[in-house]
């Protein structure tokens, strides 16, 4: 006969939550020392595996108690269905982690401001998903669509859309800035280059999806998340800034070659 204490010892397993076993009917200890203390039996301490191996697999103790005292238990059936309330548990945490993903990185981009990320995700949240389909495949072409899902996503937690996230982050935090001083112009060189890497050659779609961007109607119907208006602008006069500093570097060199 072994002690609680040792049992509990052994097993990893609390006073407390074996105490709790007996109280409910789970698993009685066989005896009792004179003091009152539970003792188990090898009986036992196999039941206590078995108790712990069932409940490994998601089994509810009331659950796990019915299928040890029926030995006409089906097993077969209670498996699968086990199975199956863990496949759906599965895809709901799944689920639940890509929101919670998608949630913090849209505090990234709102540069901390949660309250407006909650109220853009719900209102994100809030589309028809065959509608925003539909519409998606009314604007683009074939190839334009697999452009299309080389775009960095919220919910994503690849390399490339979580540097674009911090970079949209990093231009919402020095909007108050010159959008020709050093820091906000190497943010859009890195945001140019990023482009360039995944969309080069395709300049006809990454125009069209800026001129949809800047659309609040169409970026809406496409589910695109939502930027506000003086943002886009301000990236737009970042832009022109760096393309105009680079054609300059590029006339003086050519001077200076001649």
């Amino acid at each position: 006969m072994i002690h609680i204490k040792e049992v509990a010892k052994q097993t990893k397993i609390t006073v407390r939550t074996l105490r709790y076993y007996d109280q409910i009917g789970l698993l009685t200890a066989t005896s009792k020392t004179e003091g009152g203390h539970r003792l188990y039996s090898d009986e036992d301490m196999k039941k206590l595996q078995q108790i712990h191996f069932l409940k490994g697999m998601g089994y509810s103790l009331q659950d796990i108690k019915s299928m040890l005292s029926d030995s006409k238990w089906n097993w077969s059936i209670s498996l699968k269905s086990q199975l199956d309330y863990i496949i759906e548990e599965q895809e709901r945490l799944k689920s639940m982690e890509s929101s919670l993903r998608e949630l913090i990185n849209s505090i990234a981009v709102e540069g901390g401001d949660d309250h407006l990320a909650i109220q853009n995700l719900i209102q994100l949240s809030n589309q028809n998903k065959t509608r925003l389909q539909t519409f998606r495949e009314s604007m683009f072409n074939n190839n334009e669509l697999e452009l299309w899902s080389r775009l960095p996503k919220m919910k994503g937690e690849d390399p490339d859309s979580m540097e674009w996230i911090a970079l949209l982050g990093q231009i919402k935090r020095h909007m108050t800035d010159d959008p020709a001083s050093t820091k906000v112009q190497n943010i859009i060189r890195r945001m140019l280059e990023k482009q360039k890497e995944e969309f080069k050659g395709e300049d006809e779609f990454v125009d069209k999806l800026w001129a949809i961007r800047k659309s609040e109607s169409q970026s809406e119907k496409l589910g695109l998340y939502p930027i506000e208006k003086e943002v886009l602008d301000y990236m737009e006069r970042a832009y022109e800034i760096h393309i105009s500093i680079m054609n300059s570097s590029a006339s003086k060199e050519e001077y200076c070659e001649r």
